[in-house]
């Protein structure tokens, strides 16, 4: 399928790899962060319930489809991971809207995390990108997608799934990817409320009719519902485009990660339960993390991380000329910044300074 056959546009513009051991569209990833989190809070007490947890998990061989033809796997100890959230409206999404064809990936962050485990880099890849989209295996029949120029980044989840979605990061990115995690919006919310909420200060009134939510300026602990309403704002961020809603998302990202670290699951055996059970039914993962024991072996390498020492950033991009509804990744800018991930290195400030993605003043809306 063709860009131009996706609809009206969603960016309305004014203007190697390592092997040692979260209503609508972003919310997903969000929680897949959370998730990690949370088994990191929990992870070490999580002995007692693997059995029964095992059975909530979901997982996908990423490994088998994609077979050898990818970026070298470095064994230096950092990782790599995509975190992917689909727009499905089924089962208990179907709430937030009906399925337009096969679902796509609305919202995607590779995840680095560095060889010591001291500190994370998370690149936001907007949904409107334009990208040269490898040929993939379809997920649904076997037969290959030919490749595409000019194509929206979320297609290639449409038409080739996790595995093609994977095969495109890495064709754009030249890193392979270690992990893969996929999470819905009804996991998300339940996550939050297991977690007792989130807590957001906001700087100016945010009052968007197609997120639902409507929050005066101040201090606001945000329930399941109300964190999935400001995951989706974007009408109060900026220009009103997903580029902004991405660094509202990115803010609301390191207030969960504070959240999860100060929960204390410890002393609550049935809170842990609550919260692994919450986190385990949101996520489907790559087979390597398709376990319970496995999970939280990964989780437990993200212990020393906190907000303070996570950087995000969005992949630098400019409105294109032809269409200011999609983006263009900038080479340059780009190369900059995933050779800091393949090299294990903070992404330089100069990489993303002059991207229209450094632009969403979502800085002005929340603390």
């Amino acid at each position: 399928m063709s860009e131009q056959s996706r609809g009206t546009g969603r960016i309305r513009g004014t203007g190697s790899r390592r092997r040692k051991p979260t209503r609508r569209h972003r919310a997903k990833v969000i929680a897949a962060w959370t998730v990690a989190g949370v088994v990191v809070v929990g992870g070490a007490g999580l002995g007692y319930a693997y059995m029964a947890l095992d059975g909530n998990l979901s997982s996908i061989d990423i490994d088998a489809k994609l077979g050898t033809d990818r970026p070298d796997d470095v064994d230096d100890g950092s990782q790599d991971i995509l975190v992917l959230g689909s727009d499905s409206r089924s089962g208990d999404n179907g709430k937030y809207g009906q399925d337009e064809g096969a679902a796509r990936s609305d919202t995607a962050m590779v995840v680095h995390v560095d060889k010591g485990h001291n500190s994370a880099s998370v690149v936001s890849i907007p949904r409107d990108t334009l990208i040269e989209r490898p040929a993939c295996a379809s997920d649904a029949t076997d037969e290959t997608v030919p490749a595409e120029h000019r194509a929206m980044f979320n297609t290639a989840y449409e038409v080739g799934g996790p595995a093609c979605a994977v095969k495109t990061v890495e064709s754009m990115s030249g890193i392979r990817m270690d992990h893969y995690l996929e999470v819905d919006f009804t996991g998300f919310k339940k996550l939050i409320d297991e977690l007792g909420g989130v807590e957001i200060t906001t700087k100016t009134a945010i009052d968007d009719s197609k997120s639902h939510l409507d929050l005066e300026p101040g201090t606001h602990t945000l329930n399941g519902e109300e964190s999935l309403g400001l995951v989706r704002t974007r009408k109060s961020v900026g220009d009103g485009s997903d580029l902004g809603r991405i660094q509202l998302q990115q803010a609301f990202i390191k207030a969960l990660i504070d959240q999860t670290k100060s929960v204390g699951v410890f002393s609550s055996p049935k809170k842990l339960y609550g919260l692994a059970d919450a986190a385990t039914k949101a996520v489907t993962t790559d087979s390597g993390l398709g376990s319970v024991k496995k999970l939280t072996g990964f989780a437990n390498g993200l212990k020393g991380l906190g907000a303070d020492n996570v950087h995000m950033v969005t992949l630098p991009v400019e409105y294109d000329p032809a269409d200011p509804n999609r983006v263009l990744p900038q080479e340059k800018a780009g190369r900059q910044v995933w050779a800091a991930l393949k090299n294990d290195r903070p992404i330089p400030a100069s990489a993303t300074e002059k991207s229209a993605g450094d632009k969403g003043d979502a800085d002005k809306v929340v603390e």
